[in-house]
């Protein structure tokens, strides 16, 4: 074959290879899209972004987080089917069921926030759930973008209950039940970054919006350092929950630290991984993204969905602040298990931390603009 010959081979591949990439317009003649399936989810993130998410990194994003993991993890490899499907939406589907598990207290909060979407957008109650979580933790600086396939079918049975473990478990079992649901104990530990803009609304008596570190509104390993300080103090438990902490140094700031949280920051198979987390946001990011596309198709097969990960908004930035001791702790109160070399750190100057409540910085949860409407809703 002469050269010209192989040039017009080539150029007719091009030919091809553009059309097979060629973009679809979508019917709300806003956006394109590589597959028309995925065009209700463009639409379907402006509108979780205006009406629910408020393009901030708040309580509804926190919320639909959390309740990607709890739909998911519904799901047993031992039990099999009829124990609960997975990332189907049956957390939604079979509401009434589900929210009678203990580890569900407070989520019935994060369904009401999206439910009704399902009523305007032609989507499963379980792409529903992870996309949400997906597009959610957009607004909060440093997460990763996370991927999004289409294509769960609705769950057709409950969870069956005690499949969610609960912070007071102890840590081995936590291991057992996570890696009959498919997850190994380090995955765990990258999972749990997602307490880095965490909350308890429910654990601690009389208070909500109770923050797991002291950048709540910042994906960021400040979480994983002060996990692993010592203190000396809890804040009050609600009725039967005094086992889902242990003493914190950051208590009198209004900070809590699960047990189950430190239980894995020191275990054996568990306290290296936790620890190279610290001051390392790329590995952050990276081990996050990749469990959580596990998370993301408990369940399913992932061989029969369709990649729309092009819908996912793109994250707001980390801050790029390197992480430190908050002020009035330091490198004396570490709590170390594994021999590897610990970064070293700078101490916030000043002071006791301040941890704020809003987004935008202010100390009282009262003041938060989102939440003056959720408060409302809630109490009234």
């Amino acid at each position: 074959m002469g050269f010209k010959g192989l040039l017009n081979i080539l150029a007719i591949a091009g030919v091809i290879s553009a059309a097979n990439y060629k973009r679809v317009a979508c019917p709300d003649g806003v956006h394109t899209a590589t597959n028309d399936a995925c065009c209700v989810f463009f639409s379907l993130a402006d509108e979780l972004q205006s009406s629910v998410f408020k393009n901030i990194c708040f309580e509804e994003a926190h919320h639909a987080l959390r309740l990607s993991f709890q739909d998911a993890i519904g799901f047993s490899l031992q039990d099999g089917p009829t124990s609960g499907g997975g990332a189907d939406g049956s957390i939604i589907i079979f509401e009434n069921t589900e929210l009678k598990d203990p580890a569900n207290s407070g989520i019935d909060v994060a369904i009401n926030d999206i439910a009704f979407l399902l009523q305007n957008f032609d989507v499963t109650a379980g792409d529903l759930i992870q996309f949400a979580a997906a597009v959610g933790i957009t607004n909060c600086p440093g997460y990763p973008r996370l991927e999004f396939f289409a294509g769960r079918p609705n769950g057709t049975v409950a969870a069956k209950s005690g499949l969610i473990p609960l912070p007071q478990d102890d840590v081995d079992e936590i291991f057992v039940r996570m890696q009959d649901a498919g997850f190994a104990p380090t995955e765990l530990a990258s999972l749990l970054a997602a307490h880095s803009t965490g909350h308890s609304n429910t654990l601690i008596d009389n208070r909500i919006q109770v923050p797991f570190d002291t950048t709540p509104f910042t994906f960021d390993s400040q979480f994983y350092l002060e996990v692993l300080l010592k203190g000396n103090e809890t804040l009050p438990p609600s009725s039967g929950e005094a086992g889902a902490q242990v003493p914190n140094a950051l208590a009198a700031q209004g900070e809590m630290r699960l047990q189950s949280d430190f239980a894995v920051s020191i275990h054996p198979q568990t306290a290296c991984a936790w620890q190279s987390f610290v001051n390392n946001q790329e590995l952050m990011q990276s081990e996050f993204a990749a469990v959580m596309a596990k998370v993301a198709v408990v369940g399913q097969d992932k061989s029969s969905m369709i990649d729309c990960s092009e819908a996912v908004p793109m994250p707001v930035p980390p801050v790029n602040k390197a992480t430190s001791f908050p002020a009035g702790t330091g490198p004396e109160i570490l709590q170390l298990v594994c021999n590897s070399p610990f970064p070293s750190l700078t101490t916030d100057p000043g002071q006791p931390t301040t941890i704020p409540e809003c987004p935008d910085g202010d100390t009282n949860v009262n003041d938060c603009p989102p939440m003056k409407k959720r408060l409302k809703r809630r109490f009234n």
